[in-house]
C-alpha cells in the first residue's frame, strides 16, 4: 500500500490562520515603505535651459522669461509665475508656446519698466507621461538684492495628496490584474467556477476596485499637479482643464470600457454560469442514464462553448482597451520608439494580468471550493508559463528601451527598481515549481482511498472520501433533531425552530467541505505554495507601481551627465586685477580688465591701468590673449584701441565654448621693459 502523507490536523489549520494577520500587517509594512520612497514621484521631463539663467544678471529688464525641457510637457496660463523681491507678479500670466520641431519651450512676458532687484522664476507643469514637474530659481536685473520670497519646498505630485493618489494608483493596478485575471482563469482554467460564489466575488471586487481607483485619480489629478491641496478636488474648472489633457482622457476612457466590462461580468456570472449548472444535468436526461459523467460533461461543454467563445473575444478586446489607458499616458508613449513601446506595455500588462490574477483566483478557489479539479490547476500551470514567457521579452524589451546603457541599472533608482522586480519574478518562478510538485499530489488520498474501501464506477473515489464526514455529521444532528413527518411539521409550525435548523444545516454542510478539503494533503501543501506566491505577488506589484512614477533610467543619465557638466555660469560681466612689474623705471602697478557679459560669444572688453601711485598709467603697448587649455584653443589675440589715458576697450571679443579660459596680459613701460600677466577665468 503506497504511503500517504497525514493530513492537516485542526490545530495546524488554526496555527495557519492565526499567522494570516501577520503576514497582512508585513506586507501592508512593505507597501507603506515603498509608497513613501515613491513620493512624491520622480518625472520624466526636466528642465534643461532658461533665459535669464539660473542666477544670472543682467543690465536691464528682459521682456519675457523662457523655459526649456527634454520632452513635451503640458502647462497653463498660471504654469510660469515671475515675482518681484516684495512677492508681487511681474510677469502677465499669458504662456507663450515656442516649440519648434525637437525643441520644447514655453515662456511669459514681463511688465516694463521693472525696477533693479531679485526675481523669483516658480514654474509647474505635466511630463508627457503623466507625472507633474516642477522648480523654481531666481536672477537679478542690474544687481542681486535681497527679497521676500521663498523658493517652493513642495515637489509636484508630493505630499498627503502624493501619498493617496499613490494608493490610488496602486488599487487600480490591483483591481485590474485581479479582475482581468480572475475572468481569464474562469474562461481558460475551470469554466465551472463561473458559478462559484467565491470566484463571482473576487472578480466583481476587482471591477469595483478598479472603478473607484479611477475615480479617486481622477477628481484628485487637480492637486496632484496643482496646489497639494485636498480643497481642491471640488474646483470644477480644475476638473475640466483634466479632461481636456491625455491622462484625462485616459480616465474617461478607462471608466467607459469599465461599463463594457459590467456587461461581460453580467453576462458571465448571469447566462454563462446558469449554462454551466444546467447543461450537465440536461445532457444527462437526454441521452439517458446509461451515459457516463465524462461524456455529459462533454455534452455541456459543447453546448456552452459558443457563449464561451464570444466571452473570450469580447473579454478580451476590453482587457486590452483598459491597459491601453495606461500604455497611452505613461512611460511608453514617451521617448524612444512608442509606436513599439505601448503594443508591447499592453501585452505586458495582460500577461501580468494573466499570471498573478490568476493565481489570485487558484488561491480563493482552493480556500473557498471543495472540489477544484486538478485538470484545472494543471491548466492554470500552462497559461502561468505562456505568460512568464510574454513578460521575459517584453521586458526586457521595456528595460533596454528605459534604461539605455548598464550603468543605468545600478546608477539609477529605476535600475535599482527593476532588479528588485526581476528578483521577485525569479522568486515567484521558484515557488511556482514547488506548486506544480504538489499539483502532482492533488487528489492521492481521494484516490487511494476510494481503492480500499473497493470504489466503482457508481461510487466514484471523491464520494467515499467524504463519506465518513457525512455520517459523523449527520449523525450528530440525529441526536439533536427528531426525524419524520412530526418533526417536520414542528418546524414548520414554529419558524424559530426551522431557522435553528437551517442554520445547523448550513454548519453541518460547511464542516463537511472543510474536512473533504483538508483531507487531501496535496491540495493543503498546494494552498500553501499558492498562499506563498500570492504574498510575494502583492509586493510585485507594489514594486511595478512604484516603477511607473519613476524616472526611466535614461533620462536620469542624461540629467547626471547635464550636472557633470557643471552649473551654468551666470551673464555678469568678468572683472579681474593684475599687478605687474616689468622692472624697469615706473615698471611697477596694476591693470583692471572687465570682460561684459562674460559669456560664449561677443563681448566687450575693458582695460585700465594704474601706477603705484593710483594713477592712471599710459602704456606705450598693451597686448590681450585668450586660450581655452582643455580644448588647445588659442591664443586668441586682442589688441584693443586706446580711448584715454590708462584706458583701453575692444568690441567683439569673440569666446567660442565655455570652460576656464586664461587671459595673458602683456604689458611694455619702455622700449626694453615688458612682463605678462595671467589669470583664468570661467566663461559660460
Amino acid at each position: 500500500m503506497t504511503a500517504t502523507a497525514p493530513a492537516p490536523s485542526p490545530a495546524r489549520a488554526a496555527r495557519a490562520t492565526a499567522h494570516l494577520p501577520r503576514l497582512v500587517l508585513v506586507l501592508a509594512a512593505l507597501l507603506a515603505s515603498l509608497f513613501t520612497a515613491a513620493s512624491p514621484a520622480s518625472a520624466h521631463a526636466a528642465l534643461t535651459a532658461s533665459d535669464p539663467k539660473d542666477g544670472a544678471v543682467v543690465a536691464t529688464a528682459p521682456a519675457q522669461v523662457t523655459l526649456s525641457f527634454s520632452e513635451q510637457v503640458a502647462m497653463g496660463d498660471d504654469s510660469i509665475r515671475v515675482m518681484d523681491p516684495q512677492g508681487k507678479r511681474v510677469d502677465t500670466g499669458e504662456l507663450r508656446d515656442m516649440c519648434s520641431g525637437s525643441t520644447v519651450r514655453y515662456g511669459t512676458a514681463l511688465h516694463s519698466g521693472l525696477p533693479n532687484g531679485t526675481y523669483t522664476v516658480a514654474w509647474q507643469a505635466v511630463s508627457a507621461d503623466s507625472h507633474p514637474v516642477s522648480g523654481a530659481f531666481t536672477f537679478s536685473v542690474g544687481a542681486p538684492s535681497a527679497t521676500s520670497v521663498s523658493l517652493p519646498d513642495r515637489q509636484a505630485g508630493g505630499g498627503p495628496v502624493g501619498v493617496v493618489y499613490d494608493i490610488a494608483r496602486y488599487a487600480a493596478y490591483a483591481g485590474f490584474t485581479v479582475l482581468v485575471g480572475g475572468a481569464a482563469f474562469i474562461l481558460l482554467c475551470w469554466r465551472r467556477g463561473s458559478a462559484e460564489r467565491p470566484l463571482q466575488k473576487l472578480v466583481v471586487g476587482g471591477w469595483v476596485t478598479l472603478t473607484a481607483a479611477t475615480l479617486a485619480m481622477l477628481v484628485l489629478r487637480t492637486p496632484y499637479t496643482g496646489s497639494g491641496k485636498f480643497a481642491d478636488v471640488f474646483d470644477l474648472d480644475g476638473l475640466q482643464a483634466v479632461l481636456e489633457t491625455k491622462t484625462g482622457a485616459s480616465f474617461v476612457s478607462r471608466l467607459l470600457l469599465l461599463g463594457a466590462a459590467a456587461l461581460f461580468i453580467a453576462v458571465l456570472f448571469g447566462a454563462y454560469a446558469r449554462r454551466q449548472k444546467t447543461s450537465a444535468a440536461e445532457a444527462v436526461e437526454e441521452t439517458g442514464a446509461e451515459e457516463t459523467g465524462a461524456e455529459a460533461a462533454e455534452e455541456a461543454k459543447k453546448e456552452t462553448s459558443d457563449l464561451a467563445f464570444g466571452l473570450a473575444i469580447g473579454g478580451t478586446v476590453v482587457a486590452g482597451g483598459i491597459a491601453a489607458t495606461w500604455a497611452l499616458a505613461e512611460h511608453a508613449s514617451t521617448g524612444i520608439q512608442p509606436g513599439i513601446a505601448m503594443p508591447v506595455d499592453i501585452l505586458h500588462l495582460l500577461a501580468v494580468a494573466a499570471w498573478l490574477g490568476g493565481l489570485v483566483a487558484l488561491l480563493v478557489a482552493l480556500h473557498k471550493v471543495p472540489d477544484i479539479e486538478r485538470e484545472a490547476v494543471q491548466r492554470f500551470s500552462k497559461v502561468a508559463f505562456i505568460s512568464v514567457l510574454v513578460l521575459a521579452v517584453t521586458g526586457v524589451y521595456q528595460s533596454w528601451r528605459q534604461l539605455g546603457s548598464w550603468s543605468a541599472l545600478t546608477g539609477t533608482s529605476y535600475g535599482r527598481l527593476l532588479i528588485i522586480k526581476v528578483s521577485l519574478v525569479a522568486v515567484l518562478i521558484a515557488i511556482a515549481y514547488l506548486s506544480r510538485k504538489w499539483t502532482g499530489r492533488l487528489g492521492e488520498v481521494r484516490s487511494t482511498e476510494g481503492a480500499e474501501a473497493g470504489a466503482t464506477e457508481e461510487e466514484p473515489a471523491e464520494v467515499l472520501a467524504g463519506a465518513d464526514v457525512s455520517r459523523e455529521t449527520s449523525a450528530g444532528v440525529s441526536r439533536e433533531t427528531p426525524t419524520g413527518s412530526g418533526s417536520g411539521a414542528a418546524a414548520d409550525a414554529d419558524p424559530r425552530r426551522a431557522a435553528q435548523l437551517e442554520r445547523q444545516r448550513a454548519a453541518r454542510e460547511k464542516a463537511r467541505e472543510k474536512q473533504v478539503r483538508d483531507a487531501d494533503p496535496g491540495r493543503a501543501g498546494l494552498r500553501r505554495s499558492v498562499l506563498a506566491e500570492a504574498g510575494v505577488a502583492v509586493v510585485l506589484l507594489a514594486v511595478t507601481t512604484v516603477l511607473t512614477s519613476t524616472e526611466p533610467g535614461r533620462a536620469a543619465q542624461l540629467e547626471t551627465n547635464r550636472s557633470a557638466a557643471g552649473p551654468a555660469v551666470p551673464n555678469r560681466a568678468v572683472k579681474i586685477t593684475l599687478p605687474f612689474d616689468t622692472g624697469g623705471q615706473n615698471g611697477k602697478g596694476t591693470v583692471r580688465l572687465e570682460l561684459d557679459p562674460g559669456r560664449v560669444g561677443a563681448n566687450t572688453l575693458h582695460l585700465w591701468a594704474d601706477g603705484e601711485d593710483g594713477k592712471p598709467l599710459d602704456l606705450p603697448e598693451i597686448k590681450i590673449a585668450f586660450t581655452l587649455p582643455a580644448k588647445e584653443i588659442g591664443p586668441l589675440p586682442v589688441a584693443p584701441d586706446r580711448d584715454a589715458p590708462g584706458h583701453w576697450s575692444a568690441s567683439g571679443v569673440q569666446l567660442p565654448l565655455a570652460g576656464e579660459w586664461r587671459i595673458d596680459v602683456t604689458v611694455r613701460t619702455s622700449d626694453i621693459d615688458q612682463t605678462t600677466v595671467q589669470k583664468n577665468v570661467k566663461i559660460g
